[in-house]
């Protein structure tokens, strides 16, 4: 068995690394899941021997069959050659035998494991392994990480030796910065953990692109989107958006003003989606561009809590200024506060809030928001931005909030309505505000009251009062 191996500049790196867990990441085509499987043979030769054999055994893990025989697998034995030892392919599991010069005989064994499943975690609950290898580890659930650091360090056995090195490694293409892998390895490390990175594929510096067709990246660019790019072209973390957005008019780079502020005394539109999952949005009109520059999002909250928060933020960053929201329709329907409906709750904190019109219609949402997106002011700004700590509400518009695509052979259909996820309710609570404010009128049938808006009402001035609607 002969193979010929030379690591890029962060492999090296990789390889030197004694640490429990290890974690690299870049674009595709660095090389990645090579660098792994090289290392999980690297680690094998160097099991200390046990009466001449150094014995080891490692769970490869892919997130679906599919993925584990179509890529991985592929990888693994265009650099272990097959017939050095025995696949099983009704275990999925390698057995590799190979003599050393020194006398020694390698015998590894590599069990193959897809992990798509949440009962799936179960195939691992027996395993007793050296280590493991994740590949493309940002498709695998957190707890399976944590389950499978549970199993490592488990054989050879003590009085066989025990492992000379255990741990676990993972590659994977960039993610959101909403996994747990931005967690772990960016903002805090756990101990004995380590983090490497690779330089973007069209950086001077980029690795692995003497074994990549000519123009591999420049090609990969064309017809993508600038989000695409990012993350597998340039390595970095993005959101990637699936199905189809609801706002393809809507661009990062020109929506996302990080000069945005809150300017005291400039009324507040507030926009308010409800339910067990509410959510909210903050926004200004300054100098006729439609600022949005705080958001609140739940994943779960009874309506009194949620507007209680509202109340507290409105009371401790903004109390002389003018407030007046806009909410879902459904809001006046009792169930959901039990004895009262959402829009009074509202009013007895303080907080005017109406319906954004008579009855919900999701295209006059829309083309309220459309509107801005496709608009500048007369100074040629956009005339919408966010700020980008609105994080939840930035990636929605950036195409988290979708029309789910149908499961339908050879066909590019998709559903009639966005899908629901944790980010549709705080983009449709944008949407009701712009709507309330306005922005759309000649698409609303019914509208639920006069569109001359104007507000006059402080927080400061409201509290301690009520109205019902």
């Amino acid at each position: 068995m002969l193979v010929t191996y030379e690591p890029t500049p962060t492999g090296a790196k990789f390889h030197r690394s004694n640490a429990f867990v290890r974690g690299i990441m870049g674009p595709v085509g660095s090389g990645k899941s090579v660098m792994c499987v090289m290392e999980l043979l690297s680690r094998a030769l160097e099991q200390a021997p046990h009466r001449g054999v150094r014995k080891t055994r490692w769970v490869v893990v892919r997130n679906s069959y599919r993925e584990l025989n179509d890529t991985t697998i592929k990888t693994f034995f265009d650099w272990i050659p097959e017939d050095a030892g025995i696949f099983e392919r009704t275990s999925m599991t390698f057995f590799l035998q190979y003599p050393l010069p020194d006398g020694t005989v390698v015998k590894a064994e590599f069990m193959f494991r897809a992990l798509d499943r949440p009962d799936d975690s179960k195939k691992l609950l027996s395993l007793e392994i050296t280590g493991a290898f994740i590949n493309e580890a940002r498709e695998i659930r957190k707890e399976v990480v944590d389950l499978i650091q549970t199993r490592i360090g488990r054989y050879p056995s003590q009085r066989d030796g025990g492992p000379t090195w255990q741990g676990l490694i993972m590659d994977s293409n960039p993610m959101d910065t909403d996994h747990w892998w931005y967690r772990a390895f960016e903002e805090k490390l756990p101990p004995d953990w380590a983090y490497f990175r690779q330089p973007g594929g069209l950086d001077a510096n980029a690795e692995n692109v003497h074994n990549l067709p000519p123009r591999y990246y420049d090609r990969m660019m064309q017809g993508k989107s600038e989000a695409w790019i990012d993350a597998y072209v340039n390595g970095n973390y993005s959101f990637l958006a699936t199905g189809k957005p609801v706002y393809p008019e809507f661009n990062d780079r020109t929506h996302v003003d990080a000069n945005i502020a809150f300017v005291p005394g400039s009324p507040i539109i507030l926009g308010a989606d409800f339910g067990l999952t509410p959510a909210a949005t903050f926004s200004q009109i300054v100098d006729n561009r439609w600022q949005v520059f705080h958001e609140i999002v739940y994943t779960r909250s009874a309506a009194k809590d949620f507007v209680s928060d509202i109340s507290r933020y409105l009371l401790r960053h903004c109390p002389d200024t003018p407030v007046e929201g806009f909410g879902d329709p459904s809001g006046r329907n009792a169930a959901q506060t039990d004895a009262d409906t959402v829009f009074n709750v509202f009013y007895q904190a303080g907080i005017p809030m109406v319906p954004a019109c008579q009855s919900d219609d999701g295209l006059a949402r829309q083309e309220a928001l459309r509107g801005r997106l496709q608009t500048l002011t007369l100074s040629g700004r956009p005339a919408f931005a966010i700020h980008p700590a609105c994080a939840t509400l930035r990636k929605g518009l950036g195409g988290g909030y979708a029309y789910r695509k149908l499961q339908l052979a050879g066909s590019d259909r998709y559903a009639e309505k966005p899908e629901k996820s944790k980010f549709s309710h705080v983009v449709e609570a944008l949407e009701y505000s712009l709507l309330g404010a306005g922005e759309g009128y000649q698409f609303i049938k019914a509208p639920a009251h006069k569109r001359n808006f104007k507000v006059t009402r402080s927080m400061r001035q409201h509290r301690g009062s009520s109205k019902a609607v």
